[in-house]
């Protein structure tokens, strides 16, 4: 049962000390008896003790299936259909991605008998399957995400992107910011001097592999002489981000359904239709972007249109936001997967990606907006906050907002007599919310 064949290439492995119970998954080593010292360090990879074993990685080729590369490791006729057939329900076949990682976990020895095979689904999802004792049994787990809670402060010369990588941290970081000030501040008309102080969380597998920006804790973002402070607060099980005087950051719609853009076309009442030639109103702004740009809808809302304008706009949804908004994304490449007519959408989520459908001489997004059935300008329109801090938890939040603006004073201050670079690690309990 289960023949295979020599597996040689690409192995480095960790050969420490016989154990007798090497085929033994991480949680159930204390189960095991042994001599080792207590200080005698083991190696893990995916929950299992792997020192009198060898571990190989691979990558998932084009044009490769579950059961050619079960092949290419050994595996033979019915063997492979049972391994298919087994694993099926946690990992299908058909979501196999190139470039993703599958390894196996081997004996060190000159048959390198395969012990375990594990498919990675994700940077933190993994299945295993284990064919210890000549068994087939397969389970999925999860890499092991910690923590790390950081300090970062700069000021823009050229580009808030620009300003995080000199401040030593991700580029992601500016996603998240452009994120958290959707509303109060355009990144994309940032002034030099503008500048930022921010506690954030990193997400990190094994403590050794960046992962994502987790959270961000606290921010003070100066813009333009305004000084624009985002407080962490959560109040009817709902973590939102607010200003110092409690009031939501997140208003009903974004600024803008793109991340980063150039605007081509602005609202007008006569412009010329570059394909057309004529002029024409144009009740809306064009965004040009690369083709598969992702499109955000700016608000929460139901999905009343999904169509295609042949003469038009090609590609196009509408978004129905309440009884008073409507906002409408044309020209789109396709649509975004499961949005449909009726599809209920929340803001900030992904509807479609930017394209060149219909009349267009380019790819862009054409953007309307619509207040009881008549257009605006979406540049220049204006839209309530979300709920404010509640007034029976207004002296909670203060006592969090003060805390945070104390630590970010306290961070500033030491980078500046230190003269170390613009980040810092810190403990992650730097504060916390109590309610």
């Amino acid at each position: 049962m289960f023949k295979r064949k020599k597996i040689i290439k690409n192995f480095a492995w960790l050969l420490m000390v016989v154990v007798a119970a090497s085929c033994v998954p991480k949680q159930d080593k204390q189960n095991i008896e042994t001599n080792l010292p207590e200080e005698t360090n083991r190696s893990y990879a995916y929950g299992i003790c792997v020192d009198s074993l060898a571990l190989n990685h691979y990558k998932i080729e084009r044009g490769s299936y579950l059961s050619s590369i079960l092949m290419d490791l050994g595996f033979t006729g019915g063997d492979v259909q049972q391994i298919i057939d087994t694993i099926s329900p946690l990992y299908p076949p058909s979501k196999l991605q190139i470039g993703s990682t599958y390894a196996t976990i081997t004996t060190p020895d000159t048959t390198s008998t395969i012990q375990y095979l594990v498919f990675e689904k994700s940077k933190t999802d993994y299945v295993v399957v284990d064919f210890c004792n000549n068994s087939l049994k397969v389970h999925q787990s999860t890499k092991p995400v910690t923590i790390q809670r950081r300090y970062a402060e700069g000021t823009i010369t050229s580009s808030l992107w620009n300003a995080i990588i000199e401040s030593g941290s991700s580029p992601m970081l500016a996603l998240k910011m452009s994120d958290l000030y959707a509303w109060q501040v355009d990144f994309f008309d940032t002034k030099q001097g503008d500048s930022f102080r921010l506690i954030y969380d990193e997400a990190w597998i094994d403590d050794t592999t960046f992962l994502d920006i987790a959270s961000i804790e606290g921010a003070v973002f100066n813009h333009q002489g305004r000084k624009f402070i985002a407080v962490p607060f959560e109040q009817d099980s709902t973590r939102e981000y607010f200003d110092e005087e409690g009031n939501s950051l997140r208003k009903q719609f974004l600024k803008a359904p793109l991340d980063f853009f150039r605007i081509s076309s602005r609202f007008s009442n006569a412009r010329y239709h570059p394909v057309l030639k004529t002029y024409r109103p144009h009740h809306g702004v064009d965004y040009a972007a690369p083709t598969g740009t992702p499109v955000k809808t700016v608000g929460d809302g139901v999905v009343i249109t999904k169509g295609y304008q042949r003469g038009g706009g090609g590609n196009y949804l509408k978004v129905k936001h309440n009884s008073v908004y409507t906002t409408t994304y044309m020209h789109l490449s396709r649509f975004a997967k499961g949005i449909q007519k009726g599809s209920s959408v929340k803001q900030g989520e992904v509807i479609g990606y930017v394209g060149a459908t219909g009349l267009a001489t380019g790819p862009h997004l054409d953007y309307r907006v619509h207040k009881n059935n008549q257009p605006i300008n979406p540049l220049t329109m204006e839209a309530p906050p979300s709920y404010p801090v509640k007034p029976e938890l207004l002296d909670s939040f203060l006592v969090i907002r003060d805390n945070m603006m104390m630590h970010l004073d306290s961070m500033h201050y030491v980078l500046k007599k230190t003269a170390t670079p613009d980040s810092l690690s810190l403990n992650k309990d730097v504060y916390t919310q109590s309610l």
